[in-house]
């Protein structure tokens, strides 16, 4: 089959990987020609653990090409795949489509034979019929049906998710692209893994309902680890009680400094404009983002205290500086709420991250330090922060640390630490829920 995919962006680039690993015949295009020229030399934009060799596997073996232009790819593609970016739209919290609807007029005059056009970007319900209003308004010749298919793509595991999905969505509205898509999903189908035929409408909406669910899960869990502070409970042992409930499960219930990336933020509040739009109670998901960001502000405080209660003139290390580990995604991290609102008030920090520095250096302020060693971060501050539980801080040499660090303040927002261990090495020791 071939396959074209518009937008050589995080999702788009997984996309097109993988499907030229089922053995379709893939182009990933994009209009960003300096992207694409880094593409075509081997360079990846992004950080997603086995993409580069992936990628590479498939470009040599001729599965896999890039292009930034359409009349290279469209014309005889089976399917082409919307993948652009659809960012939070300032002011009022929607999904900004204006690259979904502008890829779609773009595509419109080339297409020829009958392709399928799938929504892969997450969008708003209604989104797919107005691809197929404006492609047919642009091409009225044009032969052709719309679909949605939404990802279901965590970072640091997207591969993994792709080809062993928990399940795969496809949002039809007849048997002809049905089929089509079945075809392209074949080798997952052949391993037995569920395949969801729906309407355009719920195809959609299953997108931002489970990530709005996941959410809730995790502002559940952190609200829970403030009533365990206060009446002296751990909220470790509450975690693991509640996911031991199958109807519960144990994912997602892990306390932090609250959630970011580029799905969780953007998708909360895109869902909510949705129902707001469509005269729906949301009461649930705008709350979840209200204690979001709620935690964002304890995490602050927690901080502070740790500092003695004031943060002007003192120095502290963060450790991590992305939404999670295993990926260079700065969107929406915690960080980016958090460090800002301390050097507003005069903190000094000094920051490492295995591969969120690069993107950090653009979105935090340009005061703070960045190191290559950890151990070098820690020289002479005055308390370390861990925000990103990356597996090289799960192992630290606490002995040396103690050496270096002008007092022993261990701020632990992610509990990669036990409580009775770090206070029986002498530590300041201070942690979310125990």
């Amino acid at each position: 089959m071939k396959v074209t995919i518009l937008g050589c962006g995080y999702v788009g680039l997984v996309s097109g990987a993988c499907f030229a690993e089922f053995g379709a015949n893939v182009t990933c295009f994009d209009i960003d020609k300096t992207k694409v020229d880094k593409l075509l030399n081997g360079k990846i934009p992004i950080y997603e653990p086995g993409l580069d060799a992936l990628v590479k596997k498939n470009v040599k073996q001729e599965r896999l090409s890039f292009s930034n232009n359409l009349n290279d790819c469209i014309s005889d593609s089976d399917l082409v795949f919307i993948a652009v970016g659809t960012p939070t739209r300032r002011g009022d919290g929607h999904a900004d489509l204006s690259y979904v609807y502008q890829a779609a007029q773009d595509v419109a005059p080339f297409l020829k034979n009958y392709t399928v056009v799938v929504d892969k970007s997450t969008v708003p319900v209604g989104t797919a019929r107005n691809v197929k209003r404006l492609i047919a308004e642009t091409n009225p010749n044009a032969d052709f049906d719309v679909a949605s298919n939404p990802e279901f793509l965590r970072e640091g595991a997207a591969i993994t998710d792709f080809m062993r999905p928990d399940r795969i969505v496809i949002g039809i509205e007849n048997e002809r692209a049905e089929n089509v898509l079945r075809e392209l999903y074949r080798p997952i189908n052949l391993i037995d893994l569920p395949i969801l035929s729906t309407d355009l409408e719920s195809a959609e909406l299953i997108k931002y309902a489970s990530n709005a669910f996941l959410a809730t899960k995790i502002s559940f869990i952190n609200e829970m680890s403030v009533l365990c502070e206060a009446i002296g409970a751990d909220v470790h042992a509450v975690s693991k009680g509640m996911g031991m409930d199958g109807r519960i499960g144990r994912k997602f219930l892990h306390p932090g400094p609250g959630y970011g990336g580029s799905c969780f933020p953007k998708d909360t509040k895109a869902l909510v404009r949705i129902a707001q739009e469509h005269g729906a109670s949301s009461r649930i998901v705008e709350t979840v983002i209200e204690v979001n960001e709620a935690q964002k502000a304890r995490m602050i405080k927690k901080i502070r205290n740790a500092l003695g209660g004031n943060e002007s003139g003192k120095i502290i290390a963060v450790l991590g500086l992305t939404f999670k580990p295993e990926t260079d995604d700065m969107r929406d991290a915690p960080s980016l709420a958090i460090l800002p609102k301390l050097m507003e008030n005069g903190c000094q920090v000094n920051a490492h991250d295995p591969q969120g520095v690069h993107e950090a250096k653009s979105l935090l302020p340009t005061d703070v330090n960045y190191y290559e060693d950890i151990y070098t971060a820690i020289e002479g501050v005055d308390a370390v922060v861990l925000m990103t539980e990356w597996n090289m801080y799960r192992n630290l040499d606490m002995n040396l640390i103690k050496e270096k660090i002008n007092q022993p303040v261990f701020v632990d927002l992610r509990n990669v630490y036990e409580p009775d261990t770090m206070k029986s090495l002498g530590f300041d020791y201070h942690c979310i829920g125990r």
